[in-house]
């Protein structure tokens, strides 16, 4: 409905319609503007402060997971080192012992690489069908070459299953030719891949070393595989794989150099485990500071001149649920988890604050912690002994009915959308509603202006007749 063009000043009347339509107007809809409005501001603060929440408790639960990463252990108690990592490098939990050893590499493990005859017509060589069979281990995988094979084909249908048999194919080609050459991941000695086939030259036995030269020959390339050898402190170590797993007790070494020497050194981790725990702590308290940012009221010496209040509340002030997040986190922290000589934070001097709820780290407790053995328990206690008692994944479980899809969180954002929702059709009720008062308000007033009008002039045309007798009278 479109509203008629308000004159400033009524033509017959002299009222300033315009003024009055619009004093009458914002009388009738202030109420319930003002109703609205403050609803939706309501909404929106209380959409955002869950949006603050939600991101606070996600960053959270991401340190949780970083901290728990089981293929990088963060809470170790003791720490490794190698003194040369272009011999050895090293990796250590808490079954480790403190000590310095010194490591000599001979040789790594290698594996197994062999090649077929060569084929005189590079990757696009064609290849009869047949059968091939490749053996690495005592474990056999069986290959049906079909009719218009080729080299490359045949190595692709090799590829398909390596992430199974751990051998992979590849080709080789030099002046005798191309080769089918076979590799493997497996290291040791005794690994060697050899093959059988009922097609020429695909052939390759065990114990036969190839002769680069001859286009017809077929074996082991350059030597088989062997074991890694290796000292600790002297004493002389054999390993199939040069990832040598409780050699030394608590700690996983990695050979990685022939001929070379390094010392590893194991040492409390006592600088690891603060950054850690500090970690952990920063993330709780952005937590605890979001909760309190968004339920916090603020107080002011001077009195609101609208509302006569001196006390503002946040947007989640009186809301239950920051007070359930909260709660359920503090519970956590005080409930014990996996068994153990430490239990509970304030073992390791982690305190928390009775102003304002807030964790922090006492040095000196720690240092005291450190120095009774603690350090090999803080495992543990963070990651717990099974997937359930360690106190990252049971902080984890209490906020995830809060985070998770359709969880407390989306669900109390649905509902805040749908007040949104509605609180816009309620402003363009009212909105079509004031268009419409205003028109017919309008017309009255302009109804009234032109019939003060017509009565302004039919006076005026009765006195003028008037005037005109008595000017004739007196004449």
């Amino acid at each position: 409905m479109v509203s008629p063009i308000l004159p400033a000043t009524g033509i017959g009347s002299g009222l300033e319609i315009g003024k009055i339509v619009d004093a009458l107007v914002a009388s009738d809809k202030l109420a319930k503007q003002t109703q609205i409005t403050d609803q939706t501001k309501l909404v929106t603060t209380k959409l955002s402060a869950i949006g603050t929440l939600q991101s606070a408790l996600a960053a959270f639960q991401t340190t949780l997971k970083t901290l728990d990463d089981k293929d990088n252990p963060v809470f170790n108690g003791y720490a490794a080192k190698s003194s040369n990592e272009n011999s050895v490098t090293v990796t250590s939990d808490n079954d480790a012992v403190p000590g310095s050893y010194k490591i000599h590499v001979n040789t790594i493990a290698t594996s197994s690489s062999v090649a077929t005859a060569a084929f005189p017509g590079g990757t696009s060589s064609a290849i009869p069908s047949g059968n091939l069979s490749v053996t690495q281990n005592g474990i056999t995988q069986s290959y049906a070459i079909p009719a218009g094979a080729t080299l490359e084909s045949v190595a692709k249908q090799i590829n398909a299953q390596s992430k199974t048999t751990n051998v992979s194919a590849n080709i080789i080609t030099d002046k005798t030719g191309s080769r089918l050459v076979f590799s493997s991941t497996v290291t040791g000695k005794g690994s060697d891949i050899t093959t059988n086939s009922d097609i020429t030259g695909f052939t390759i036995n065990a114990n036969s070393a190839l002769d680069p030269t001859s286009a017809s020959s077929a074996g082991y390339v350059g030597s088989q595989a062997d074991d890694a050898s290796f000292s600790i402190n002297g004493m002389a170590i054999s390993s199939a794989s040069n990832k040598v797993d409780k050699t030394i007790g608590g700690m996983t070494l990695n050979l990685v150099g022939n001929d070379t020497d390094s010392t590893v050194n194991v040492t409390t981790n006592t600088d690891g485990l603060k950054t850690s725990l500090q970690s952990f702590i920063t993330s709780f308290n952005a937590v605890v500071a979001a909760i309190s940012t968004v339920t916090k009221a603020t107080f002011s010496d001077t009195p609101d001149p609208k509302t006569g209040q001196s006390v503002t509340p946040a947007a989640l002030t009186g809301d239950s649920m920051p007070r359930d997040i909260l709660s359920a986190m503090r519970s956590v922290l005080v409930t014990t988890g996996a068994d153990g000589d430490l239990s509970v934070l304030s073992q390791l001097g982690i305190t928390t604050s009775q102003s304002d709820g807030t964790l922090s780290l006492d040095d000196k407790k720690f240092s005291a912690a450190m120095d009774k053995g603690l350090g090999g328990d803080v495992q543990q206690l963070f990651s717990g002994t099974d997937d359930t008692n360690g106190l990252l994944k049971r902080m984890n479980a209490a906020l995830t009915p809060y985070t998770q899809t359709s969880g407390i969180f989306d669900d109390r954002k649905s509902r805040l959308t749908s007040q949104e929702s509605d609180l816009d059709k309620q402003q363009a009720a009212l909105d079509l509603h004031v268009e419409s008062l205003t028109a017919t308000l309008t017309a009255k007033y302009n109804a009234m202006d032109k019939l003060v009008g017509e009565l302004k002039s039919t006076a005026s045309s009765i006195t003028s007749f008037f005037d005109s007798l008595n000017a004739q009278k007196s004449g």
